[in-house]
């Protein structure tokens, strides 16, 4: 069972026990960029019953095995690093591109039957454009810069000189994928599969489906666990060199 209480963020739950993002993703609860509410206030505003999503949570951390569940609050930060790179960055890179073809090739058969395709891609492209560059600025400057730190104790030169103000750009940016996120969500209906739909529609949707669920994943990593250990670990540092 979890000691964590009614109090704590949605963030911490999900940092704390990672397979209760399943939960929260069929409940709706904005785990990653709304990661800082607290469970209280996000059944709140849900309107569920706080205490009947508590119960269901704990009975989901009891089921499950703590060794089959990567710990990312204790693991070194290269190594999440790493593993987002290599898991969502990876993912997003192969995803969104096969994602442009599947839609465009959806809009050109079924667009004149299913309007709202044309805007599922308005909003896709929007979305993949803001990805695309944030994504190459982490695995090209943030996360060498957090190796850096972690290993060396400093950061790799000049280019940065505190963790911190890249990572409130990034978190800045992670609210803009956030909101695309439920556009394309609210212009697919819910990703809801209309009667005789072809199995490119199907894809499509499923696909978008995949894309929302890994993407808040990827962010509650980044939001909730490596950020904050990256602004923890600079701050230490500094205590410590200031004491010498």
């Amino acid at each position: 069972m979890s000691n964590l209480k009614l109090n704590d963020s949605v963030g911490h739950w999900v940092a704390e026990h990672p397979h209760t993002a399943d939960i929260f993703e069929t409940l709706k609860i904005d785990y990653c960029c709304g990661g800082n509410q607290s469970l209280e206030e996000a059944c709140w505003k849900s309107g569920l019953e706080t205490l009947r999503v508590h119960s269901q949570l704990q009975r989901v951390i009891a089921g499950i095995d703590d060794d089959s569940v990567d710990d990312w609050l204790h693991a070194s930060l290269s190594d999440l690093c790493n593993h987002i790179e290599q898991t969502h960055h990876a993912y997003l890179k192969a995803e969104l591109s096969r994602l442009t073809d599947l839609i465009a090739m959806v809009k050109n058969t079924r667009g004149d039957a299913c309007p709202e395709i044309v805007e599922v891609q308005q909003h896709f492209i929007a979305l993949r454009n803001e990805m695309l560059p944030h994504t190459a600025r982490e695995d090209g400057v943030l996360f060498p810069a957090i190796r850096h730190l972690e290993q060396f104790g400093a950061l790799p030169d000049d280019r940065i000189h505190s963790i911190e103000k890249p990572i409130r750009a990034m978190l800045f940016e992670h609210l803009d994928v956030g909101d695309g996120l439920r556009n394309i969500r609210k212009a697919a209906n819910d990703f809801a599969v209309p009667p005789n739909a072809c199995d490119s529609y199907r894809d499509m949707l499923a696909s978008l489906r995949r894309l929302e669920t890994d993407t808040h994943h990827h962010i509650h990593k980044e939001n909730h666990i490596l950020f904050p250990r990256a602004i923890e670990l600079e701050s230490s540092l500094q205590t410590h060199n200031e004491a010498q």
